[in-house]
């Protein structure tokens, strides 16, 4: 089957290379233009960009796809079959959407109709969903509302942050994209609803329908005063953005366990020995005098104790501002925080 695909970070990478590897023939391949990143600022292609040339496919690079006559003259001249999504980053015009016979399908890291929108991965983890999934949905003009042609879940782990979770759903796109062609190129051309109709799709109705509204810069400044368990989901939705003050400069929080009782069974080794522990250090419920923020306890090898506006929270891994990631011990070393001291103060 031809296929133009779509799609721009990293994410998107392991379903391209696994379409290829299904043998299908990538006509061409969409992706956003090449940004400034780095410290030098230079100009460097989306890791799907990259990829794609490396394997020899031609590349198309449009600011704005909806705008874009020309490009989208040349999409349809390639004569794909069918267009596949993952994670492209715009919205595809109906003209563009209209374009291939067998349709244009979509590789969504949620279970719709929970999380529509930019940021399921971040946003069903800042929620404490219990598990997400993709769905491969024919595409439509509104944002992420078409039917689901195939949809598979995973489980969420309580330490799972952001980064491990879209490794998970990359390949599970991946996996699904390659189950799902066969069907679609079985079924045959012809009007879209009837198409649709052979395939078996499910409606997405409204029942469930959250939005994954788009994230701010606020988003990720670490409110002490909530309580663990939603510091802990910020620190892991967001990772690496995720962040702090201490002793005026900036520190970002990588890796945190919410020393909750009922949850002690998906804690660590370390941080259930924390929660256990008669000594006092980490108590079931801060003291009312001790602010959130407040450095209850600084634990060798293992990282700080901290209040918040419930239980503590154990930092185990985080980034000072100008210094590497540390961890542990080396954090402990790196902070030289004392029983006391206060994060997220001036």
């Amino acid at each position: 089957m031809k296929i133009l695909f779509w799609g721009t970070p990293a994410y998107a990478v392991p379903s391209l290379e696994a379409l290829v590897a299904a043998g299908h023939t990538l006509v061409g391949v969409v992706s956003q233009p090449d940004r400034r990143r780095g410290r030098g600022k230079e100009l460097q292609p989306s890791p799907v960009k990259a990829r794609a040339l490396e394997l020899g496919i031609p590349v198309f690079t449009p600011e704005r796809i909806r705008r874009d006559q020309a490009c989208q003259q040349q999409l349809a001249a390639l004569g794909a079959d069918v267009s596949v999504v993952v994670a492209f980053g715009q919205i595809l015009p109906p003209e563009v959407l209209a374009q291939p016979p067998l349709g244009c399908w979509n590789a969504h890291g949620s279970l719709l109709p929970r999380w529509r929108g930019a940021g399921p991965i971040q946003w069903c983890l800042l929620e404490g969903d219990a598990e997400t999934g993709v769905g491969i949905m024919a595409m439509e003009v509104g944002l992420d509302t078409g039917p689901v042609l195939l949809e598979r879940s995973l489980a969420i782990g309580l330490r799972e942050n952001a980064q491990q979770l879209g490794q998970r759903l990359a390949q599970l796109s991946a996996e699904l994209l390659v189950e799902a062609l066969p069907r679609i190129e079985a079924t045959g051309t012809g009007p879209e609803t009837e198409r649709l109709t052979r395939l078996g799709v499910r409606p997405q109705g409204e029942a469930g329908l959250t939005i994954a509204r788009m994230l701010t810069k606020d988003d990720a400044v670490i409110d002490w005063s909530a309580s663990a368990l939603a510091i802990h989901r910020r620190v892991m939705g967001l990772y690496p953005a995720a962040h702090t003050s201490w002793r005026g400069k900036r520190l970002k929080l990588l890796s945190t366990e919410p020393l909750v009782a009922r949850l002690a069974e998906q804690l660590s080794p370390e941080a259930q020995a924390t929660l256990a522990s008669s000594s006092g250090a980490a108590p079931a419920q801060p003291a009312a005098a001790v602010a959130p923020g407040t450095v209850l306890a600084v634990l060798s090898d293992t990282g700080l104790v901290v209040a918040t506006g419930g239980c503590p929270v154990l930092v185990r891994e985080a980034q000072l501002e100008g210094r590497a990631t540390a961890r542990g011990g080396s954090l402990l070393q790196q902070l030289a925080a004392q029983p006391g001291d206060r994060l997220g103060s001036a």
